[in-house]
């Protein structure tokens, strides 16, 4: 969760003036907090998320405590793959991210049937990608998608239009989805090469090889390219 940080600072028979922070991590802001009141120059302090609520730092400690042991930090890697005889779907979702002091992650793919195109299939893939944090907890932050389709994240980015009828109706899924977790999204493009992962799950899906895991990573939330 990051905030900017407003706070005033005051000392005796001097001026007043009010600073503000570019964004920061909340748990950083309240470290800052802490060291201007210790050197006794702070006389008040709010904080502003992403959301553009205000939090007091009473506030602010409560609610990072409550969503200590809730996923943070997601990063999410999705690729969809076609074969157009048969109109059928692979997709292929990896997503990392730290709960508590512990690094997870969870892949997933699917078979999927009755498409029209290599972008549908990079829609459902990012999509079923949103189904799953949701179904983590994920909620109130911003998350990192990662993909090589350059149509699917310019488009949900709003930097490309979205002129095909089908593929908007998945636009709008996704975006009612996202706006529902309250989540902003980084959309991120790589290349094919670092999106193996996710690549990889497609190709299995293709082949009828369904995949669901979930596990912890030690010491990281970088992702393994096997």
């Amino acid at each position: 969760m990051k905030v900017i940080m407003q706070w005033t600072y005051h000392a005796s028979k001097k001026p007043s003036a009010v600073f503000v922070s570019d964004w920061l991590e909340a748990g950083t802001a309240l470290v800052i907090t802490e060291d201007l009141e210790k050197a006794g120059r702070l006389k008040e302090v709010e904080f502003k998320d992403e959301f553009d609520t205000i939090w007091t730092k009473k506030e602010l400690k409560k609610l990072l405590k409550e969503v200590e042991e809730e996923p943070q930090d997601v990063t999410v890697y999705f690729d969809g793959g076609y074969q157009k005889e048969k109109g059928m779907a692979g997709i292929g979702v990896a997503i990392y991210y730290r709960q508590g002091k512990k690094f997870w992650r969870l892949r997933t793919n699917l078979n999927l049937e009755q498409f029209d195109s290599n972008n549908e299939a990079e829609y459902a893939a990012f999509h079923e990608a949103v189904k799953q944090i949701e179904d983590l907890g994920v909620h109130h932050q911003s998350c990192v998608f990662k993909g090589d389709s350059l149509v699917v994240l310019n488009q949900l980015s709003g930097e490309w239009p979205c002129m095909e009828e089908n593929l908007n109706k998945w636009l709008d899924r996704i975006e009612a989805k996202l706006d529902k977790l309250k989540i902003i999204p980084d959309y991120q493009p790589i290349t094919r090469k670092e999106n193996q992962e996710a690549d990889r799950l497609a190709t299995l899906a293709l082949e009828g090889k369904a995949i669901f895991s979930k596990f912890e990573i030690a010491g990281s939330k970088e992702p393994f390219q096997q």
